[in-house]
């Protein structure tokens, strides 16, 4: 047993305790949590915060050094161009983006990500790094995807896989995926997840064919005649093992349809902000009571890995929208970041939360010297004033896999470096 102590210790489930300390078992399990003066505190952080790791529900690490290309084109020529670069990369430099975006989680406070992968890299970077994760292997297509795709995918990851990272599949989108395919990839009874209803050009192509997208349309599937969301409902594959990503161009009867299958959502602001795809209805989905979570989505999209800058950005797209302060809270970010993202994973009793029994994944955030510090509300500390630069370590089972000035991370980003400049023009 060894028991640590911060300033803050912040359960999610509970209020957040002042003094207090987390007490790990020999497994690397939570023991007990409550105050450092009757746990005791083998290892104490002054100024800091102890909070659960957060999870980051949909990712793509393997892009982690394409940051910036293509910014300011529309969504097509945006897609074509990462398609041509990527095109660029051998295994060796897939893998190193992949370990990078591992490690840039890891340094950004995450423990647990839900990572659509197209190449499998993320599996093996996950599984050195110590990052929990479910690997969604990237599927396109018809249903012999399954066969074509997926199987040969999982044979490459299958020496990386454990009980610590586990094996999902992606339908990529409706537009890239036949009903078929959806079909054959819930049938093999593992987590899945998918994008849907992320803009309106996506919507026209997937309605009837048309818009900005009629010119792509032999590179992808035939038009549904509907919304991706209904088409899946109609069909019978909306389930409470599917993860939805973006739903940004979603309306009431699709929200309903989403909470009545107990399908989750991957909400990603900044994605959708910085591809103008616009700003999902947060509020109606909540109020709906779908299962949601804020995740960053790629770099490819956004500008990082950075959890907490999509707090932020999540907190203010959606008091603009609804032009109202309190429509989401410090405290309610914070929960969709942690115990909403381990709920839209599936994987709510394992992690997510600063609960005994629970693994002992935790993030350590300083506030020393930040606007915050002396803390009032540590959930507003945390989601105002957190960044990767103030964690000071991140566990995963009890181990740190990262701490704060460690040299191991900047030999990852020297090989990621080299990965990207065989991307550039």
């Amino acid at each position: 047993m060894r028991a640590l102590a911060a300033d803050w210790v912040v359960p999610v489930e509970g209020d957040p305790i002042a003094d207090g300390a987390v007490v790990l078992d020999d497994e690397g399990r939570i023991h007990a949590v409550g105050r450092a003066a009757e746990l005791g505190a083998d290892e104490r952080f002054p100024n800091a915060v102890i909070l659960p790791g957060l999870v980051n529900a949909h990712s793509h690490v393997e892009y982690a050094t394409y940051a910036g290309f293509g910014d300011g084109l529309s969504f097509a020529p945006w897609i074509g161009m990462h398609v041509e670069r990527k095109a660029r990369l051998d295994d060796e430099d897939v893998l190193a983006s992949a370990r990078l975006g591992v490690a840039e989680c890891l340094r950004s406070g995450v423990t647990t990500i839900g990572d659509c992968s197209f190449a499998g890299a993320t599996a093996p970077a996950c599984a050195a790094l110590g990052l929990r994760a479910i690997v969604y292997l990237e599927v396109f297509g018809g249903a012999d995807a399954v066969e074509r795709l997926f199987e040969p995918a999982r044979e490459r990851i299958e020496g990386s896989l454990s009980e610590r990272v586990r094996l999902g599949i992606s339908p990529h989108a409706p537009y890239t995926v036949t009903p078929e395919l959806y079909e054959a990839a819930l049938g093999l009874g593992l987590p899945v997840a998918t994008h849907l209803s992320e803009s309106a050009d996506e919507a026209a192509y997937v309605h009837d064919g048309t818009g900005p997208w009629a010119p792509l349309a032999e590179l992808l599937v035939p038009p549904l005649g509907g919304s991706g969301i209904r088409a899946l409902a109609e069909r019978g594959l909306l389930g409470d093992r599917l993860l939805a990503v973006h739903c940004v161009t979603v309306d009431d009867e699709e929200i309903a349809l989403l909470a009545a299958h107990d399908v989750a959502v991957a909400h990603c602001p900044r994605s959708n902000a910085q591809l103008g795809c616009g700003i999902a209805p947060l509020g109606k989905l909540r109020a709906a009571g779908v299962r949601l979570a804020i995740a960053t989505d790629s770099p490819a999209s956004t500008p990082s890995l950075d959890l907490f800058e999509e707090l932020r950005v999540a907190l203010w797209l959606q008091r603009a929208r609804d032009a109202d302060p309190s429509s989401l809270t410090a405290a309610d970010a914070l929960w969709l970041a942690t115990l909403g993202g381990a709920r839209a994973l599936g994987i709510e009793s394992e992690v997510g939360s600063l609960v005994p029994g629970k693994w002992a994944d935790l993030t350590v955030l300083s506030l020393d010297g930040s606007p915050f510090d002396p803390v009032e509300d540590p959930a507003v500390a945390v989601v105002l004033g957190g960044s990767p630069d103030r964690v000071l370590a991140t566990l995963v089972a009890g181990e740190a896999r990262y701490r704060r000035n460690e040299a191991t991370w900047r030999d990852l980003t020297r090989a990621g470096r080299r990965a990207r400049s065989r991307m550039l023009p």
